[in-house]
């Protein structure tokens, strides 16, 4: 069955920002959180689908993937992925719902998950490739070693920035990076949440910057990656390395490398799916009576069967001379496009005998 929409299940606009996308979902939370609707099954599954929806568009990088590929961008993410970093449990109590009333049977078929997901380790940005093939490359299936330029803690001082003993715990937070504020309402407690603008969310202030980072807390370099690109590819399809993007630590789980293929452009043949497309010049002798010709397929030489009577301009196939089926044994076709020639600097004899060749052309249309 096909996926809905994520836009169309929230029911806003692709360009509505966080703060419009986070309304809707409360809305919608309102409306079919199990709390409100005791034993109603069809709530529990829509909510569910809510649910998904705001975890995917309420994330940056998930919500460019989405938007970019649809449902195919996260093929490669799991339930925990899409899920990840978004606390359900305090948006509840946020909205006035309980959060937290649920048993864990009925928790897990909620979110798609358990309990202890929302626990999960935060994870570190997800890394995008752009590899650009030649379509005999996308043909064959390539492994290429990609060059991947990215960020790692800081061995010196394991991403504080900070020299070792020169920072201290942050009196604003108390060390806990954020400032949460609390109001209430006639509908329930609302939570504002807010990075500490005295630590920027570390809880240490900085003393004195660390020598080898200076002050940043990471370093940079390259890290080579090795990829497996399948026969068949296209551009946009997209391969997911997890693990290979920017570098996490003992808080922080490594981000995802996500390998974007771009097919150039070929002097010869025109793609459109599996099949190909391309041109042949053939003479007017083998366009009127049939012949066998050589063409330049794409795997080498092919021979293409020409009817007698061939127009300018006609298709013929050769079947299974295409491109591979991603995932498949198959091929799709080579359609030829045929181009009758008409030749220039004819011999003596070749000039006599399309004399009488038009001589009798004109005999048989007057007869």
């Amino acid at each position: 069955m096909e996926r809905r929409d994520y836009y169309e299940i929230l029911g806003v606009e692709r360009t509505a920002d966080e703060s419009v996308i986070k309304r809707a979902y409360r809305a919608l939370a309102m409306r079919y959180h199990p709390d409100r609707n005791p034993g109603d099954r069809e709530c529990v599954a829509r909510m569910k689908e809510v649910n998904e929806a705001y975890a995917v568009l309420c994330d940056g990088n998930k919500r460019q993937l989405y938007d970019m590929y649809g449902h195919d961008g996260l093929s490669g993410y799991s339930q925990s992925d899409i899920f990840g970093g978004v606390d359900f449990s305090s948006l509840f109590r946020e909205f006035g719902l309980g959060g937290f009333s649920f048993g864990e049977g009925i928790f897990g078929s909620f979110f798609g998950r358990g309990r202890t997901a929302t626990r999960e380790r935060r994870r570190a940005p997800d890394l995008r490739y752009n590899l650009e093939l030649t379509l005999e490359e996308a043909a064959t299936g390539v492994e290429r070693i990609l060059e991947i330029p990215r960020r790692r803690t800081c061995t010196s001082c394991r991403g504080s920035g900070a020299k070792e003993g020169a920072s201290s715990t942050c009196e604003h937070c108390h060390g806990s990076g954020q400032m949460v504020k609390e109001h209430r309402s006639g509908i329930g407690v609302f939570r504002q949440v807010s990075v500490c603008s005295e630590c920027r969310g570390t809880g240490r202030i900085v003393k004195e910057s660390c020598s080898l980072c200076e002050g940043r807390g990471v370093l940079e370099e390259v890290h080579e990656v090795t990829v497996t690109i399948p026969a068949g590819v296209d551009t946009g399809h997209t391969i997911r390395l997890e693990g290979e993007g920017e570098s996490g630590d003992s808080e922080v789980a490594a981000g995802d490398l996500y390998v974007v293929v771009g097919v150039t452009k070929h002097p010869t043949f025109e793609r459109h799916g599996d099949d190909l497309y391309m041109q042949q010049d053939i003479g007017i002798a083998d366009a009127a009576l049939g012949a066998s010709v050589s063409v330049n397929g794409l795997d080498g030489i092919a021979t293409l069967e020409i009817p007698n009577g061939t127009q300018n301009g006609s298709l013929l196939r050769l079947k299974g001379k295409g491109m591979p089926r991603l995932g498949s044994k198959h091929r799709g076709d080579l359609y030829v496009v045929v181009r009758v020639a008409i030749p220039t600097g004819l011999t003596r004899k070749q000039q006599e005998l399309l004399s009488e060749f038009q001589r009798l052309e004109k005999e048989r249309n007057s007869a």
